[in-house]
C-alpha cells in the first residue's frame, strides 16, 4: 500500500519523507502561489488555477487570497461557498464544505494528527481524518477546525474558536475548546 493510499485510508503514513506526497504538495504549493499572485480582478485565470488545484469546477465559490492547501484534491466545495483571506486547508483527508458556507478570515482546517511519541513523530508519521462542514454554516474569523470534526447544518462557530469535537446542527458554538452556547431557532 502506498503512503498516499494509507493517507486516504486514515492510517499512519509517512508525510514528511515520501517522494510522491512531497511532489504532490509541491505542485499544490506552486498552484497556490500562482493563485495568490493573480490579480483578484483576473477571475478567469483564478478559476483556471482552482480547477487545476481541486480537480473540478467549484460552483459559485469565491476563494480570497492568500489561500493555501497541502494537496487541493481533497477539498470538496458545495455551491455558494465563500472562503475569506488567509485560509489554510491541511487536506491529507477530505475537507468538505456544504452549500452556502461562509468561512471567515484566517481560518485553518487541519486533518492531520501526529504521534505523541517523539520517536514515531520524528519518523514523519501522521494520520489524516476528514472534516465535514454542513450546509448553511458560518465559520467566524480565526477558527481552527481539528481532525475528524463535523459541523452540522445551520450552525455558527464564533471567531477565535478551536473546534476539537463535533458540533450539532443549528447551534451557536464558540470558545477554546469550542462548546455549544445555544440553539439557533
Amino acid at each position: 500500500m502506498s503512503e498516499k493510499d494509507k493517507m486516504l485510508s486514515n492510517e499512519w503514513y509517512d508525510a514528511n519523507y515520501d517522494e510522491d506526497l512531497l511532489k504532490e504538495r509541491l505542485k499544490a504549493q506552486d498552484l497556490c502561489h500562482d493563485f495568490n499572485m493573480t490579480k483578484p480582478s483576473d477571475e478567469k485565470r483564478r478559476q483556471e488555477i482552482l480547477v487545476e488545484l481541486f480537480g473540478y469546477i467549484p460552483k459559485n465559490a469565491e476563494v480570497a487570497s492568500p489561500f493555501m492547501t497541502d494537496y487541493g484534491y481533497n477539498i470538496k466545495l458545495g455551491e455558494n461557498v465563500f472562503i475569506n483571506i488567509n485560509n489554510y486547508s491541511m487536506d491529507g483527508a477530505e475537507i468538505t464544505l456544504g452549500n452556502n458556507v461562509f468561512v471567515g478570515p484566517s481560518c485553518g482546517f487541519y486533518t492531520a494528527s501526529h504521534p505523541l511519541d517523539a520517536e514515531d513523530r520524528n519518523k514523519g508519521l501522521e494520520k489524516a481524518s476528514p472534516i465535514s462542514i454542513g450546509n448553511n454554516v458560518w465559520v467566524g474569523g480565526n477558527v481552527s477546525v481539528m481532525p475528524g470534526v463535523t459541523i452540522g447544518d445551520g450552525s455558527v462557530v464564533g471567531a477565535g474558536s478551536v473546534v476539537t469535537k463535533d458540533i450539532p446542527e443549528n447551534v451557536l458554538a464558540a470558545g477554546v475548546p469550542c462548546k455549544v452556547i445555544r440553539e439557533i431557532d
